[in-house]
């Protein structure tokens, strides 16, 4: 675990970038420690991301064609979510040499890692409105949508900053691991069996 600075310095650094400031990235730890140190924001993501799961498993645990208790769709889609976050990195590592991004890697990974953390938090108002009032489910998606819309402008900035090498790659490489992203998040809930009822 690294020390509560680094963790502070890091989100802070990661906020920075997400704003559009580019300086934020000489807040982050870009040696080895630095990019294992890195994947803890999951750690720091974990509650905003349980509330998530909380209620969606309270949404599905009452479908009748949902066989698994509310303990095992939980596990599930902390699985879904935690697979969406790490494996797209993983297929970057492949992907960064010829690409020509290799010497940006480390910067990316350490810098959409402290990012996704606050990502997850800001996208927690409409989790607890869904779970403190079930019927509120319109309102719940509205605020989602606007927050998704932000979240994406701050994450594309970010990675502008870690890449550093203009906008059109940085477009690229968005646009690259947000499908990622996207294709194992539902690869994993068709796995899971929660596809046709999430």
């Amino acid at each position: 675990m690294p020390p509560a600075a680094e963790i502070q310095r890091s989100l802070f650094g990661a906020w920075r970038m997400m704003t559009g400031r580019a300086d934020g990235l000489r807040l982050l730890d870009l040696s080895a420690d630095g990019f294992w140190n890195s994947f803890f924001a999951i750690a720091i993501a974990l509650p905003a991301l349980a509330v998530n799961w909380v209620s969606i498993a309270n949404d599905l645990s009452l479908d009748p064609g949902m066989a698994a208790g509310r303990g095992a769709i939980l596990l599930r889609l902390a699985m879904i979510d935690l697979g969406s976050w790490i494996f797209p990195l993983g297929a970057l590592a492949l992907a960064a040499r010829p690409a020509g991004i290799e010497d940006r890697f480390v910067a990316y990974v350490v810098a959409s890692n402290w990012g996704s953390a606050i990502t997850v938090w800001l996208m927690l108002p409409p989790a607890l409105l869904r779970l403190l009032f079930p019927g509120a489910g319109d309102a719940a998606v509205l605020i989602s949508l606007l927050l998704f819309g932000a979240t994406m402008v701050l994450a594309w900035r970010l990675t502008n900053a870690a890449i550093g090498r203009g906008p059109g790659v940085a477009t690229a490489v968005f646009a690259g691991m947000f499908f990622a992203s996207l294709l194992v998040f539902f690869a994993l809930e068709a796995l899971f069996g929660l596809a046709p009822l999430r």
